[in-house]
């Protein structure tokens, strides 16, 4: 068998400087960039901002107990955790529970399913890897047809108008259900500073691990004149994406991607990274 340690060495970025622009995850992700032998450099480049307004999870909330709600997608886990806990303000739990038993819940992936772990509930459907909103549109065809059905979708950050689009295509009658948003972090210093790495040259590995990240570090890019340095650094070394969304993000952007991960999960991202990152690296020179 193959030892732990062995495993790690593998996938050694051998004191490479890799940045991130996690956020909520940051302490997470630089102990596993360190844990693989690189140099950690986690500058936030997203806020979560609750919504003050809440009206539209409490009209959810109305639309389960008293009228019909036939489809409910949840897209974040942290976003179902804070849906639940808003209708728990108003609404008996044993009401609510009663409500979705007449409801499909379907879950986008393993964060939405964790959370309702803990809720005591289980999905319908879980969307398979890597949890696109193409992958749950797929999903929800071979479900059952959509079309007439009520869809309440737990939306995240921004929305995604491609999947509401996609549902009233098919028919549905969609309810996004916003519950935080996305905003830029209050002190810009930190993400300031790792732009100027990258494009000082400074940085050998770029971990992305959400679209919106990218959104955001282009807003301050773009505000301070940079952008075309950053992209020119960015040829020089490796950009790694979580998943097609991000990468969406990143194509739209014009930023190279090098190399996406066999799971969109954070860890298979470090690892699978450091396997590749000098050998990617040096085509990329040798070029």
């Amino acid at each position: 068998m193959t030892s732990p340690d062995r495993q790690i060495a593998k996938s050694h970025f051998h004191s490479l400087t890799v940045a991130a622009f996690e956020s909520r995850m940051a302490t997470e992700i630089a102990r596993l960039i360190e844990r693989h032998g690189g140099k950690p450099l986690v500058a936030p480049a997203l806020r979560e901002i609750p919504l003050d307004d809440n009206s539209a999870a409490l009209k959810f909330g109305v639309k389960l107990t008293t009228e019909r709600v036939d489809l409910l997608i949840l897209l974040t886990g942290i976003g179902t955790t804070a849906l639940f806990d808003i209708l728990k303000t108003r609404y008996p739990w044993s009401s609510i529970v009663a409500a979705l038993k007449q409801t499909a819940i379907i879950a986008r992936g393993p964060k939405p399913v964790a959370a309702l772990k803990t809720l005591g509930l289980q999905p319908t459907l879980t969307v398979p890897e890597p949890n696109t909103w193409v992958d749950l549109i797929s999903t929800l065809d071979e479900y059952r047809p959509v079309k007439g059905l009520r869809v309440a979708v737990q939306e995240y950050g921004a929305s995604n108008r491609d999947l509401l689009e996609a549902l009233k295509q098919r028919g549905a009658d969609v309810f996004p259900v916003p519950i935080y948003r996305w905003a830029l972090p209050e002190d810009l210093g930190p993400l300031r500073q790792a732009l100027d790495e990258v494009i000082a040259g400074n940085v050998s590995v770029l971990l992305i691990t959400n679209a919106a990240q990218v959104d955001h570090a282009m807003q301050v890019l773009e505000k301070d004149g940079k952008v075309e340095p950053f992209r020119a650094a960015l040829k020089n070394m490796v950009v790694a994406s979580i998943g097609p969304t991000a990468s969406d993000r990143l194509h739209h952007h014009d930023w190279p991607i090098d190399l996406e991960p066999s799971h969109p999960k954070m860890g298979v991202l470090i690892k699978e990274t450091g396997e590749q990152a000098h050998a990617i690296l040096h085509q990329k020179q040798s070029t």
